[in-house]
């Protein structure tokens, strides 16, 4: 019994070693969650000893990784209750961080259930549900907030433009975040990745008046 901890180490240093084979370029979200599609779907696969039901959360390279991870964890989580709980975890972790990785995105750890945020969590349940009215209503709001707001602002500094480079500044600070966000939001409604908001930043095309 001696040689489980040990196995278990090798496995977790493992995991640790390959996350730092990738590098970071967005934030992260939903599927680091304990909670999250990913794990459910690892759960899954150890109960029912067949890997198929975690591959389409990775990309086809990442299959042999994958393949393996759960061999060994399959190996080492049948010794004792403490061995099946860290070797489900080093393979809950591997497979997100190759999920995340496929995403391009950076990989900081498993999180608790509750940090979903609430628009993901009501994604969830509109898929679970068939329904995607109460997702809708929540979307609609906070953009009709967000805009409002962001105008009102405008308005008020436009006003006092011209009193002061200060006033002025601050009007432009205002216009600026007022149009980027609709900008933002008319860009992500219609699908236009190609003319996204990152791109014009890196052109210096940002200011279209």
């Amino acid at each position: 019994m001696e040689t489980i901890p040990a196995l278990i180490r090798i496995l977790i240093v493992t995991a640790l070693c390959v996350s730092m084979w990738f590098v970071p370029n967005i934030v992260g979200a939903h599927c680091d969650t304990l909670e999250g599609p990913v794990v459910k779907a690892a759960k899954t696969a150890l109960e029912k000893g067949d890997v198929t039901p975690v591959l389409k959360w990775v990309k086809k390279e990442y299959e042999t990784e994958i393949k393996d991870a759960f061999k060994r964890t399959s190996s080492v989580r049948i010794q004792s209750q403490e061995a099946r709980e860290l070797a489900d975890m080093y393979f809950f972790e591997t497979l997100v961080r190759f999920h995340r990785a496929g995403e391009g995105a950076p990989y900081t750890g498993l999180k608790p259930g509750e940090a979903v945020e609430p628009v993901i969590a009501e994604a969830d349940k509109a898929l679970e549900s068939d329904s995607v009215d109460t997702l809708t209503k929540l979307l609609t709001d906070a953009v009709v907030s967000g805009v409002h707001k962001r105008f009102a602002h405008t308005i008020e500094t436009k006003k006092h433009a011209d009193e002061s480079v200060e006033a002025g500044r601050e009007f432009v600070d205002a216009y600026v975040e007022f149009t980027h966000y609709a900008e933002r939001l008319h860009l992500d409604s219609t699908g236009q990745p190609g003319h996204s908001l990152i791109h014009k930043i890196e052109k210096n095309e940002t200011c279209h008046h």
